[in-house]
């Protein structure tokens, strides 16, 4: 019997899966302290594994393990470069909630644009003279810069496109057809300079860890929105108020932070022009269903030895697995 070992739930129709199976089972645990967890994986053959820290140490406890699962596409929570010196795949769900975050992107871009935070706020205070005091933009003929152009990224150019913006994407390792609507820029520089509105779509990583820092700020055209689905840390978030402050940048839509929860005193928190949601981009019904029956499948695959290269993070152990044989 293969043991799998649920770190934070999943759905019901994921667990389903593995309830068909004969030779798995499996447990859930929702207290994903440290000290729980090396109780719990002692004997685990597969990982699953939401947001919760996934420490080197409880790794290093679970000697049988042979894939973790993660219930997303981000992966920073998990110590990669160990688990691949110990031939462990590291598994992602794929594009199956890119259209949740790609919808919640253009969702926080128009409220940026269009003031939407504070204008609710003023109906609700009783100040209908707001109107004419705070006034949007259009998005229509604006520029937008996609860095990052995966899965979500290439889902918000379609979406953005049929507001009429004109769509710049920065990443080295896309390929150019890939959407037709869209010019490709050689540098961030030259992206940042010629965007209206800014949109993230990488992981983090010390490469991009404050990518979008005081000097990426100063780059953008004065009155510039940002947009952060990504990953927190990806925008140094002091230089990103200090520029709302400045008028600078004109407003900013930010889903992911570098601390979370966003701490109760954080500047962020008390700045009109900010909409902020809580890293729940990708949370729709429809996303966490099959988000749950993607983490499922792959942990199945990864005990049956037939994974999805596409969905693995680390594949070069999946070369020197084939290279044993």
């Amino acid at each position: 019997m293969k043991k799998i070992v649920v770190i934070q739930p999943l759905r019901a129709e994921a667990l389903a899966l593995f309830d068909q199976r004969s030779d798995v089972s499996y447990e859930v645990v929702t207290d994903f302290s440290k000290d729980n967890l090396l109780r719990h994986v002692v004997d685990a053959d597969a990982i699953t594994v939401r947001d919760a820290p996934l420490p080197e140490e409880v790794l290093a406890a679970a000697s049988k393990v042979k894939v973790v699962s993660r219930h997303g596409v981000g992966y920073d929570n998990i110590p990669i470069d160990y688990c691949t010196s110990r031939g462990i795949p590291v598994t992602v769900v794929g594009d199956v909630n890119a259209i949740s975050v790609a919808e919640q992107t253009m969702f926080l871009m128009l409220a940026a644009a269009r003031a939407g935070v504070q204008l609710d706020a003023a109906v609700r205070n009783g100040d209908f003279a707001a109107r004419s005091r705070l006034l949007g933009v259009e998005l229509r003929g604006r520029t937008l810069l996609l860095v990052g152009f995966g899965r979500i990224g290439r889902e918000v150019a379609k979406r953005a496109a049929s507001f009429g913006m004109d769509i710049l994407v920065r990443d080295p390792f896309a390929s150019r057809t890939a959407f037709a609507g869209a010019s490709f820029v050689d540098t961030l520089e030259e992206g940042l300079a010629a965007a209206d509105v800014v949109s993230l779509h990488i992981p983090l990583s010390e490469a991009t860890r404050n990518l979008i820092d005081a000097e990426a700020l100063r780059t953008l055209k004065r009155g510039a929105i940002v947009i952060n689905t990504a990953r927190g840390g990806i925008v140094d978030e002091a230089a990103l108020v200090d520029a709302l402050k400045s008028g600078h940048v004109r407003s900013a839509g930010l889903d992911t932070f570098a601390v979370e929860p966003l701490p109760s005193g954080d500047p962020l928190i008390s700045e009109g022009r900010v909409v902020l949601s809580p890293h729940s981009a990708a949370l729709t019904e429809e996303s966490l269903v099959a988000m749950g029956v993607m983490t499922a499948r792959n942990a199945l695959a990864g005990l049956d030895g037939n994974l999805d290269p596409a969905l693995v993070v680390n594949r070069a152990v999946l070369k020197v697995a084939a290279d044993a044989q």
